[in-house]
């Protein structure tokens, strides 16, 4: 039978490491997050990125901008918050509605950048130095630890820019990253578009890692056509309960990396 990964049981037991982690600190770690416009899929993931603070005793500040701010008006809160000792962790939740969202990721202090997109933490990650990973990369390989067995190759379908971290901790772990998804051990998928992956694009008993969420008139629906490669893999990810809750609770872990940075 195939393994469904399960992230809401991986969550829980990151939020209690992080939650035990807090309650040891010194004074009270802050996260900053800027929200702009009112996509509803947005809006839900600062929720529950609001709901895992609190959880964990974090304490969470929401600034909230319209869809037309400029992008110097955003830039200008990410230098507030920058120089404000209270606020250890900063994310942009993406997509902006117009914005360049490099440009505004590029101002948070590399040692505030909870999402770890900006280029000095990929740099660091990649030349093995202390930093912020994305939570999205280290979520999924809690979730491929979670299958027993030997993974030698894996296939990122993704852009690049977000594939970079999760590239590195694959090879960290010996796994390389190849180009055929029928060859690969593991398969992580993140294109945004909903079943746009089939069953029969992968490897008999590969792991599939599907990161992508879209709000359908069926509900929330990732990127890979479930019920044709649960009958193909040797485990999977559901969505929802899969990378979501894995990678929010990820990041409140960050959150605290990113206080011990800056102490």
């Amino acid at each position: 039978m195939v393994q469904i990964l399960d992230g809401k049981a991986i969550a829980e037991r990151i939020r209690e490491k992080v939650k035990a982690m807090v309650a040891s600190l010194s004074s009270q770690p802050g996260m900053a997050a800027i929200l702009v416009g009112d996509d509803p899929a947005s809006h839900l993931y600062v929720s529950l990125k609001e709901r895992a603070c609190a959880e964990v005793g974090i304490r969470f500040h929401k600034f909230l901008f319209a869809a037309g701010v400029s992008q110097a008006v955003l830039i200008n809160k990410v230098q507030e918050l920058n120089d404000n000792p209270e606020i250890n962790g900063i994310l942009v939740q993406l997509p902006l509605p117009t914005q360049d969202p490099d440009a505004v990721i590029a101002a948070i202090n590399p040692n505030k950048d909870i999402d770890g997109f900006h280029q000095e933490s990929l740099r660091r990650l990649e030349a093995g130095q202390p930093g912020l990973v994305s939570p999205v990369a280290l979520g999924i390989m809690k979730l491929i630890d979670m299958v027993q067995g030997e993974k030698r190759t894996a296939v990122l379908v993704c852009s690049e820019l977000f594939g970079r971290p999760i590239r590195r901790l694959l090879n960290e772990q010996h796994i390389d990253v190849i180009e055929n998804t029928k060859d690969a051990d593991i398969v992580i998928v993140a294109l945004g578009k909903p079943r746009s992956f089939m069953g029969d694009q992968l490897k008999p008993g590969a792991i599939v890692i599907d990161v992508g969420t879209t709000k359908t008139p069926e509900g929330l629906m990732g990127d890979v056509d479930f019920a044709s490669a649960e009958q193909v893999v040797s485990a999977i990810t559901p969505v929802p309960g899969g990378v979501g809750p894995t990678t929010v609770a990820m990041l409140t872990l960050n959150v605290v990396k990113a206080y011990h940075l800056q102490h």
